[in-house]
Order: structure tokens, then sequence, then C-alpha cells
């Protein structure tokens, strides 16, 4: 450290002795997990990390902090004094990895360089260090093949097809094959490459080398598929990226060196074993390319048994330690053993359930913590459907099962195809011998992911696993051609691009055509067809269903359903439905219905509008008997008619087409013509903000009385039955207070004319729905007359964006959400600085107002696993959404209840 440094100036630079696992928002996950892994004492190369502080200072700036330079000289000097050489000495070398390191795992994402401080000189050096030329022509090759991509922008493709061209030349088919003369002529065409493409020859000096790539490290945080990674996976883009300068081990040495990935448990399924690959003679990015098939880890033992049984120790106490399954980089240089990365590992959806469980089992966790480990997206995933076992099938090809799922789609070959036939509503399986970061896009786009290549550390499985695609990897039997654009199985059959394929990522099959699905386990558990067992999918519905008892403990949230119907309600209450928090029914008007409504528009007289709602009440009342009895002793919230009349009327263009044909062919069509005309008097430029919710109950008497009455004769002859009727009755679009008063004036009115007609005492909340900002903002006065809250999010983002939700998803929300405007669609997860603190204001004042007011949510944020957390924090008594997604609604609230500060498995 410099010495005329100020006393209190930040500190830039780490040593790996001087930080922890903790240190995470400074150090970034690769740094503080080196830093923790040499506090335990294990074989970590010496090194040093510059904090993510540096990085946000040169991206805000375009310059590095001016005391950095400083402090990396003095890290370096020490570890040069530590390793007894210095960074590109001539000769002895010290050569040195610069890795990028975010506080979040982006697999891929950002920039990695190897071996910098070789050059034409320090390459001799290392030759005579290690006593093998080939081994030092091999590295600085690697460099200037990463230096020349990384940092100096040069195709990548240049050097594969020059490499490609050099195996060629010697007939052989992997680059270990090459020999040191073959190496060293590659060198020289990999400069000539360089100097072409960049301007500017290679350069030798090694400390500009060392600093070239710290700049392109930093610089890689914005690079584009790193911010489309962080918006895909909700990431902050304001964290920056830490930088790991580590002496350089070397794993591509001869047959006693290679390099690994470990897992400590299967990062597919959970289970405990061996799990990793393991590739003789390379360097780490060869494993995590997927460029080379790996062996499977268990194959070390034979290869090294040394090296083996001090891996095993070292996961032992890794995951001990961290208390978690934990991802591990591992390289064995002539026979002895280096860890280079640990960090918690990415886990498939059911491996989170299982080893959440499991180590609740071993006494490493609680429940509370087991929480955290599991998500509602993870259980999501686990509720799609998987294909027929019994279904006929022509199976072509079996690789390795990296991310499990059913998918089926369309085979495309590059990103740019996958990208622009989802578009287009196509669904795509991306095939490629392996991916790369480059490929992140299309894997986004596509339904599932195939390569040829690469094993279950390799970059496909990786960056599968953490989206939650399915993937199958290493399907060695078939042969892809990305520039023909089709794929050769087994037998010969070609797949072009465009031919249907389905891939299983819990078996690694691979199938020609579409393959039906049928429902998963999971959702069996739930409809209650399925109880946990002794086999491999009832292990799975036992870790779902303890975890799910784990989340119903601790929540204080209760979940309800939006159902209208007696089916839909007896799903809902299978899946843990704790009522109805919105019956629309609207939709009781529809179908066989409509009739009597388009009577109830076209009345001209008193007499015919209460002929109409007298022929509806029934039909209302029976809806609401069927639905009291499916949610008997649940509460129910019914909302009045919401939509506008038009709605419940034909197309104005088919029914113009119908009165001119009508007329054309001088046949009778009055009916037509009064319908006509009627949709004429209730068109409205944007019905959305026009004649519809409490508005419609104030100018058609009588519409809101036959559906109060309804309900009140339904819950009377419930209660008349021996059943526990527990109806609400919510009031929509009510932008003032004095609306709701009239309204509710008139339906005590009628609730009173039930209880004297029927001898019973009814007890009917009414309430209403905010999803006005002016409901919203005069909560206060609006509480004086409600007795519950229910938030319509979905319309108040309406209102408060300007947003017409069914025009703007898909006019220009796609290029927000490219863009990075919205990290996410506004209707998918709450806007919590708009929506949210109007919802957060709202609660309180209606709260000032009437300290029992009961709090809920109705719209479809009521199920999104963000949103839920935010209703917890904002003090709601409920949330509500549909069925299918109420099992993630109620763990998600348990983890809001358990939610610590700090804690986060992403």
């Amino acid at each position: 450290m410099s010495e005329n440094k100020e006393p209190h100036a930040p500190k830039f630079v780490y040593d790996f002795t001087e930080g922890n696992k903790d240190l995470k928002d400074l150090l970034g996950g690769k740094g503080a997990n080196l830093a923790e892994m040499t506090n335990l004492g294990l074989p970590v190369p010496p090194g040093f990390t510059i904090t993510t502080e540096a990085c946000k200072v040169y991206l805000d700036s375009g310059e590095e902090p001016a005391a950095l330079r400083d402090e990396v000289s003095a890290h370096l000097d020490a570890l040069e004094r530590k390793m007894g050489k210095k960074l590109g000495q001539a000769d002895n070398p010290l050569l040195v990895s610069v890795r990028s390191g975010a506080k979040f795992s982006m697999p891929g994402m950002m920039d990695t360089v190897l071996n910098i401080g070789l050059s034409d000189a320090s390459v001799q050096g290392l030759a005579q260090q290690a006593s093998d030329e080939r081994f030092a022509w091999d590295s600085y090759r690697r460099l200037i093949q990463m230096f020349g991509k990384t940092v100096l922008g040069v195709d990548g493709d240049l050097f594969e097809e020059a490499l490609d061209k050099a195996k060629a030349a010697k007939k052989v088919t992997v680059d270990t094959d090459l020999e040191a003369a073959d190496l060293k002529k590659l060198v020289t065409t990999f400069k000539k490459i360089v100097k072409k493409e960049a301007g500017r020859e290679f350069p030798q000096d090694p400390r500009e080398q060392m600093d070239l790539a710290i700049k392109a490290v930093f610089d890689s945080w914005n690079g584009d598929r790193a911010k489309l990674y962080r918006r895909q996976e909700r990431i902050p883009h304001d964290l920056g990226t830490a930088v790991n300068v580590c002496s350089m081990v070397f794993g591509n040495l001869g047959p006693d060196s290679g390099t690994g990935v470990a897992f400590t448990r299967d990062p597919a399924s959970g289970h405990q074993g061996v799990y990793g690959d393991y590739l003789q003679n390379a360097q780490g990015e060869d494993v995590v390319a997927g460029i080379r098939n790996t062996v499977p880890l268990a194959e070390l033992e034979r290869i090294d048994k040394k090296s083996y049984d001090q891996l095993m120790k070292i996961m032992e106490t890794l995951e001990n330690h961290y208390k978690d399954l934990c991802d591990i980089e591992f390289t064995i240089e002539r026979g002895r053993l280096w860890m280079l990365q640990t960090r918690v590992g990415k886990r498939t959806a059911g491996a989170a359930f299982r080893i959440a469980t499991q180590l609740v089992d071993q006494g490493l966790i609680d429940e509370t913590e087991a929480l955290q480990r599991v998500t509602g997206a993870q259980l999501a995933q686990l509720m799609f459907p998987r294909f027929d076992e019994d279904a006929k099938v022509e199976q072509v090809a079996r690789g390795i099962a990296a991310s499990p799922g059913a998918a089926v789609g369309k085979a495309v070959f590059d990103s740019y195809t996958a990208v622009k036939w989802s578009r287009s509503g196509e669904k795509v399986i991306l095939v490629r011998r392996e991916t790369n970061p480059d490929d992140l896009d299309g894997m986004i786009a596509a339904e599932g992911i195939l390569t040829s290549r690469g094993g279950k550390t390799s970059h496909a499985a990786v960056v599968a696993r953490g989206m939650g695609k399915t993937c199958v990897c290493g399907a060695e039997e078939l042969e892809v051609d990305t520039k023909r654009r089709r794929m050769t199985v087994p037998g010969g059959h070609v797949v072009e691009e465009g031919d249907v394929i389905s891939i299983d990522g819990s078996t690694g099959k691979v199938y020609l055509g579409e393959v039906p699905v049928v429902p998963s386990p999971v959702v069996e558990y739930f409809e209650g067809r399925m109880h946990p067992g002794a086999d491999d999918a009832d292990e799975l519905v036992e870790a779902v269903h303890r975890m799910m008892a784990f989340a119903d403990r601790k929540r204080r949230l209760r979940v309800r359903a939006n159902a209208d119907n007696a089916e839909d309600a007896l799903r809902a209450r299978r899946f843990g439905a704790q009522g109805i928090g919105l019956c629309r029914t609207e939709h009781m008007f529809l179908g066989d219905r409509r009739e009597l409504v388009e009577r109830l528009i076209l009345a001209d007289t008193e007499e015919e509008r209460e002929a109409s709602l007298k022929a509806l009440l029934p039909l209302q009342k029976q809806d609401f008997v069927e639905l009291f009895e499916a949610m008997d002793g649940l509460p129910v919230t019914i909302r009045l008619l919401d939509p506008p009349l038009h709605e419940f009327l034909p197309d104005i263009t088919e029914l113009s087409v119908r009165v001119a044909l009508a007329e054309s062919r001088q046949e009778p069509h009055e009916n037509e013509l009064r319908l006509l005309q009627a949709v004429h008097r209730l068109h409205e430029q944007n019905p959305m903000l026009g004649l519809r919710g409490v508005r419609l109950g104030l100018v058609i008497p009588g519409l809101f009385t036959m559906q109060v009455r309804a309900i009140a004769e339904a819950a009377a002859e419930r209660k008349a039955a021996k059943g526990d009727p527990r109806a609400e009755i919510m009031i929509p679009l009510v932008g003032t207070v004095q609306e709701l008063e009239i309204v509710r004036e008139e339906a005590d009115r009628v609730i009173a004319e039930v209880e004297a007609a029927t001898g019973t005492k009814l007890r009917l909340a009414i309430g209403t729905m905010i999803e006005l900002p002016r409901a919203a903002l005069t909560a206060g006065e609006i509480a004086e007359a409600a007795e519950f809250f229910s938030f319509g999010t979905n319309d108040l983002t309406q209102t408060v964006w300007g947003f017409s939700r069914d025009d703007v998803e898909a006019s220009f929300f796609t290029a927000y959400l490219e863009k990075g405007i919205f990290g996410v669609s506004p209707f998918e997860t709450i806007d919590k600085d708009g929506v949210g603190s109007l919802v957060r204001s709202a609660a309180e004042a209606g709260r000032r107002t009437r300290p029992d007011l009961k709090l809920g949510v109705c719209g479809e944020h009521g199920g999104d696993p963000e949103s839920v957390h935010f209703f917890h924090e904002a003090g709601l008594d409920y949330v509500s959404c549909s069925p299918f997604r109420i099992p993630v609604a109620r763990l998600e609230a348990g983890r809001a209840a358990t939610q610590s500060a700090g804690s986060d498995h992403r």
C-alpha cells in the first residue's frame, strides 16, 4: 500500500488471507470464497482481489481509482516474494490468472484470462522450469487466444479456425495430440491474427498484459451478455465485479495433471455421492466450455487416488462449513491438488427441495434456513408436466441429464433463430455442439437446450440450471452441423432446422417428434392423488410436502384463490386455498346466459329490465350456493359486475355484417338492429376508464341489487342446510367514498329484507376493490364505509402507469425489457416504488380509520414470488391468486415470514 495514502482512503485490494465468505459485496463471490478457503487452510494458490468498489469507480468515471495501481503493485510484489519469482521473469516466470467475480454467480458472462506473464522471452523459461516444451507453448497459445478475444476484441472463431487447421494438418482430432513444434507455429499464427484484427502487436510486457486484463474484466460487467443475464436473473446492475489475480497452477502438464469441477451432491437430483467431471492434461476452461468430453469424477480415484482422497475430504469440509451443496473447481499439477474456487452451487428445482430437507435431517440447518434454500419459482418448475412414459416414442439419443423438465419444440441451430422464432410464437429447442456465453439470448428464448458435447459442469448445464431450463448435454451420438443447420442421429436420419424434437432433462433422452406430457407428480400430490412414498418421484413429493408444512407453520399471510365456480374452488381448496379472494361474477353471465344479459341491456322500460333481472336472479343464486358449499367455512369474496356492458354484446363488425346481409336479403332483423344500436350507444373510446364497476351499479337500477340479493339468499339457503357460508361483497372501481356509501346503503337494505324473509341472521361483510390511484389516495375516507380492501393490482398498475395492458405488452414491453427500463414487467412483479407505494399508503390510511380493516390483494401479483414478499412487508392479511399458483404463494409467504437480512441463495 502506498505510504502517502490518506489514512481513511478506501482499500481497493485485499490479499486472499485478508477476506472471508461474508465479504461478497466487496470481494465478489469468488474472491470471498477463495479467502474463506485460505482461512480454512485448504490448498489455494496465493493471490489477491481487487474490490467491487474499484470497479464501480472505474465504471462511473471511466478511469481506475488513482490509488489502485500502487495497491496492485504492492500486492504483486508481496505475491512475487511469496512465490520466489517475478511476473513474466524470463528464466523463471510467475504466471497469473485474472478472473471476474461478482457478488452473484454469473457463469461465463464476464471475462477471464489465464497464463498472464507469458511472452516470447518467458515461454522458454517456462519450458525449462517445467521440463516440458509442449506445455509451455500450449499455455502461450491459450494466453494469446483468450487475451485476443477477451481484451482486444478479436473474433474468437478466427483462433478456433486456425486451431482446427493445425489439427487437420497434423491429422489429429484433439488439441492434446499437437506437439510442441505445432503449437509454436500456432502461436505465430495467433499473433498474426491479433496484429491484423486488433491493429497492434500482442503485448510482451507482462504488467501491461495484467493491467489490460483487469480493465477488460471491469468492462465486461457492462457487456451485452452480462446485462442480459442480470436482467434474466434479476441481479442489480449497480453491484460491479471484483477481479481476482491468482498465481497459476497448471493442469496441462501431462497425464499426472488435470482439472475438474466437483459437486458435494448431485446438482440435478440432490442425491449424495461423487459428482463432477475431470479432464486430464487440461486447463479449467476446457472443462466448463464443454469442448472436450470429460470423464466422471469417480474415475479420478483410479487415475490419482491420493488427490482423489484429499479432494473427498476437502469436499466434506466445505459442505459442513457452508452447510450447503458446494460447487468446486480444482486443478491437479503433477499430483498436487489445488483449490481454485468454491461457491454455493446452482441446483435444479428438485435438488433444491431434496437438499434442503436432507440438511435439516443432518442437523446442519433448521426449518427457517431450509425455507431460504428453496423458492416459489422452483416449486412452479416442479409443477410443470413431464413426458408420458407409456407413450410410443422414437428415442434417437441419450445424453447427460443436466437440467430437468420435458421440452418440445422445433430444432434451431443458432441463438438468433431461436430468438426470432420464439418471438413469432414458435416453441424451439436450441441445438449446439456446445454453448458459450454468446448463446445466452437464444437459451433464454428456447424451451430447452441440447448439446452434443459437455457434461453437468459445462456452460450449457450450469446456465440452464440457473434459469430452470430443460437441458440435455453431451449427447455424443448426435452429429450437429450448425453451418448446414441440421443434426444427424444414429441410423443416419437427419433432423433439419424446424423439425420437432423432444428432450427429457430428467433422463437425458432425446426423441424425434412431439412426445405427449402428463401431470407432474407434485401436481398430483397437491391434487391428493399421490402421497409420499419410497421411489424417486415420491421422494421429491416427500421433500415438497415437508417444505410446504414448514412454510404453512411459519407464514403470516393467508392465501386465497381467484375462482369463479365450484369446480375451480374445490381444486383451489385441494391446493391449500384458505378462501376465495376474488369471484368474478361477470363470468357467470356468459355462455347460455348471454341472451338474458342482452335482454337487460336492450330493455326500454323498467318492466323489461326487472323481468330480465328476475330471470337472472335464481341462476346467480345457484352459482353462489355451489360456491359456498365448495368453500364451506372459508371466506368467499364476490366482486359485483365490473366490466363494461358492451363486452356482453356481439362484436360490432360481426353484427354490422349480419344486419347488412339481412337487409340485402330483406330478412327480418329487428333484434340484430336493436343490438347494433345498443352496441353503438354503449361504445366507448376507452372502455377500461368508462362505464364499468360501481358506475354500472349506480346508473343501471337493480343490477347490483339483484346480485346482492342472490348472494344473501344463497347464504341463507346454505345456513338452513347447516352450512357455514362466509360471503364478502366487493364493490369494484370505487374512486370516492360517496359511491361506496350509496351502494352500501342499498345492499344493507336488501340483506335486511332477505334476513326478514328467511328468518336467518346473515353476516355479509361489504368492502371495495382499490384499483384506482384516487381510491388509494383517499383510502382513509373510503375505509369509513368499507370493512375490507382488496387491491386490484392489475388495474392499479394500468392506471398508475397509464398502460393498457392488452396493447402495451405486445407493442413496446419487449423493447423496454431489452433496454433495461424494466427489469421485469410491472404486470408480472409489482412496481414497488410506484404501485407499491400506493398500496402501502392506502393500507396505512385505511387502518388508521378502521384498525380492524381486512387487507388483501386479488390481482395476479398475488401469486408472484417477489410480490408476495412485498405484500407481507406491507402488512396485508392475505393474497389471492389462480389455483395453480396457490402452492407458490404459500411457500413464498412462509419464506417472507422467515427471511433474514442478507440471506440469499441465488
